[in-house]
């Protein structure tokens, strides 16, 4: 399958995902990025990470309190990003500090050759994992039991792919592959129902809303399938790009409108019943001079926020688009490959220059920003760290990392609050649901924490 051997950049392999730590230990990082000299030169000494960023707290919103919904539980996670418009708000928690509940092996783990791009999903009591060699398992979302596992290699094929996704709707599970096919299962026993054949690989999850199951492909391409049957009912072809990061972005879907990103950069917003284009938009940026910052890739998934989708890419522009129309509300120089997460009347987001950014939802302006350090050994700039989230729960901004820590962070301050150390390491954000939350490490294990 020639489409699965394009010249895809690996991001994780350029830094490694994120921490919970508390404020004296970010400190400390911070201040060993810059090591002594042996000739001290005058002047006064500042961080080169506060130095590095052209981001900065608008002054005219000091006066403006941060004020969020009020937090609620959400049973479910049932897809990536928590429901089909990857807008989930405030979520609550029991507790501060996370303890282990149980923990499951859930198959292959990433490695130098395979990595782990699925997140788990959460739905009516039952968590689904997708391994780095697509096998699907669903575990007992309270216990850790294991039900049931569908292998979704093909016989023919090599086991060196990996990607795809997982959905939960109407009853079945949804399950995209690097095989360039879709599935539907029954999601209480994982008996098969369907299977349908995509114009191209896929290394991101499906979307599916109201009988519609949307997938993109890594050549740029958005195809809608029957949620009943699998029959396509339309598609659109993109641009393809000669490069672009690892992973993919899952379509946003709210209503009638469905809002896709592609590697060029590209925001496309369709009509879901007949694949209609209603408006398009560009995130790429300015010319940079990092190779990886220069692709204008959309890796963190659109959110669409009520009347307003919010995405950010790769290329260093974030936007607020109006949903029918596709009139920019505002953009910002910020980019990133994290998903938004938008709450009340701010937007929290995860900048490519290790920042945790507070925006305002009416006009993009900074609130708050918090720099995180991007390596684990500032002084030498050694063994990158790779930030994942945020997510909202309990009052707390959740961060998880590849150096196997957790980082808690006020919402209203950006304050950290605390670091909590993590059974292992990983690249995937955390999952909520009943108030308990899922991590998967790059070792493929499952962990549950309350």
């Amino acid at each position: 399958m020639m489409a699965t051997r394009r010249n895809r950049i690996d991001l994780a392999s350029v830094t490694r995902a994120g921490t919970l730590l508390g404020t004296g230990f970010a400190l400390a990082l911070l201040l060993a990025a810059c090591g002594p000299t042996k000739v001290p030169l005058p002047g006064e000494r500042v961080s080169v990470l506060q130095q590095s960023s052209e981001n900065a707290a608008d002054p005219t919103l000091a006066e403006i309190a941060v004020r969020l919904p009020k937090p609620y539980v959400n049973t479910d996670w049932a897809q990536v990003g928590g429901n089909q418009a990857h807008a989930m708000y405030h979520l609550q928690a029991t507790s501060d500090v996370l303890t282990e509940v149980w923990s499951a092996d859930i198959g292959s783990s990433a490695d130098s050759a395979n990595r782990l791009l699925a997140e788990p999903v959460v739905a009516d009591g039952i968590i689904y994992t997708l391994d780095a060699e697509s096998l699907v398992r669903a575990f007992d979302a309270n216990t850790g039991a294991r039900l049931w596992q569908a292998d979704f290699t093909p016989e023919d094929e090599d086991d060196d792919l990996f990607g795809g996704g997982m959905a939960v709707a109407e009853g079945k599970i949804f399950v995209t592959t690097p095989y360039a096919k879709v599935y539907a299962l029954d999601a209480k026993t994982g008996a098969f129902i369907w299977e349908g054949k995509a114009p191209a690989p896929m290394r991101a999850a499906p979307a599916v809303s109201d009988g519609r199951v949307f997938v993109t492909t890594i050549d740029n391409q958005l195809v809608a399938f029957a949620v009943d049957d699998g029959r396509r009912l339309w598609s659109n072809a993109g641009v393809e790009e000669a490069a672009g990061l690892l992973g993919g972005s899952t379509p946003a879907v709210l209503g009638n409108v469905v809002v896709a990103a592609y590697t060029s950069g590209e925001l496309l917003a369709f009509d879901v019943v007949n694949g209609r284009s209603l408006w398009t938009d560009s995130l790429a940026g300015k010319a940079r001079t990092s190779s990886i910052a220069a692709l204008s890739d959309i890796r963190g998934r659109p959110v669409i926020d009520r009347d307003r989708v919010i995405a950010i890419g790769n290329g260093g522009v974030m936007a607020s688009i109006d949903l029918r129309r596709g009139e920019r509300y505002w953009d910002k120089d910020l980019g990133g490959t994290q998903m938004p997460w938008a709450a009340g009347d701010f937007i929290y987001l995860l900048t490519s220059q290790s920042e945790v950014v507070c925006v305002t939802r009416d006009d993009g302006k900074i609130k708050w920003l918090t720099p995180l350090p991007p390596f684990e050994d500032m002084q030498y700039r050694e063994d990158p760290i790779y930030w994942s989230g945020p997510v909202l729960v309990g009052d707390r901004l959740l961060v998880t990392g590849s150096n196997g820590l957790a980082l808690s962070l006020s919402p209203y301050t950006g304050a950290l609050l605390g670091k909590q150390e993590l059974p292992d390491r990983s690249h995937l954000p955390p999952v909520v649901a009943n108030e308990m939350v899922y991590m998967l490490s790059d070792d493929a294990d499952l962990i549950a924490l309350k």
